[in-house]
């Protein structure tokens, strides 16, 4: 198993695509802070970089590459190798490999410009995402035998949970209007990962009050120890629900 990892890793880490994802993010990174005289604004400016090109880099590209290794996962499942084994090796490779791009893009400016609660909740939040949309992707990819199709899935899943979403939710909200929805919200949020890291990277920055009330029961739930390790156990549940899922239907799979 390591050594299917490490072959993995060496491999993505090489690959361009990733190369330069990690220089954008931190020639982008960097700017950002440098360009800010106050830590907190630059964090808030790099929130959009990391709700939304992380996720979309770590869902596209880990499809694409789970296509691409069919050959190579071909080989593996020839020889006697649980596939249990090479399907959590993929996986494990391209989460640290993106992990360790984004560390480097985004992580290491964070750490030196703004090295406080907030800017530390904001790099875990980053690499939560990059874990939860690579396991996505390797769902979406085993699911799907055709490379099209599944990188369209893909696609589709990102738009998903980074604008149709909110979009769905503010329909509902105009909808029922009448009816006090402020505390259901802080169950509906925990159904999109991005959201969900999106507010407890804004109640750090203490902006919760530009929300209004429903910014004010997000304050009081995620605010409480109890509220921070609900959203980190339903984070986790959104890394690990669609690996095994994926797992399974790997298992099952006639490659």
């Amino acid at each position: 198993m390591r050594k299917i990892i490490k072959y993995v890793i060496a491999d993505i880490l090489r690959n361009k695509i990733v190369i330069a994802y990690t220089i954008v993010l931190l020639a982008l990174s960097l700017s950002v802070f440098n360009l800010e005289d106050n830590a907190n604004k630059g964090l808030l400016s790099l929130l959009n970089i990391v709700l939304i090109i992380v996720p979309l880099i770590s869902i596209v590209f880990s499809t694409i590459y789970v296509y691409n290794s069919s050959e190579f996962i071909e080989l593996l499942v020839s020889q006697p190798l649980k596939r249990k084994t090479i399907w959590l090796s993929l996986f494990l490779g391209l989460a640290v490999s993106l992990a360790i791009a984004f560390f480097i893009g985004a992580g290491l400016p964070i750490i030196l410009y703004a090295s406080s609660t907030t800017g530390i909740t904001m790099l875990v939040i980053g690499l939560m995402l990059t874990i939860i949309f690579v396991s996505i992707a390797v769902l979406a990819s085993v699911t799907t035998r055709d490379k099209a199709k599944g990188i369209g899935k893909s696609i589709l899943l990102w738009l998903y949970f980074s604008i149709l979403f909110d979009g769905l939710v503010l329909f509902f909200l105009f909808q029922f209007a009448d009816y006090p929805l402020e505390k259901p919200m802080v169950a509906v949020s925990a159904l999109n990962p991005i959201d969900l890291g999106r507010i407890l990277i804004l109640l750090q920055l203490d902006v919760s009050a530009l929300m209004g009330y429903t910014g004010a029961i997000f304050k009081d739930f995620f605010g409480s120890s109890l509220g921070i390790t609900i959203a980190s156990t339903v984070l986790i549940l959104w890394a690990v629900l669609p690996l095994l899922w994926s797992l399974k239907r790997f298992n099952a799979k006639d490659l």
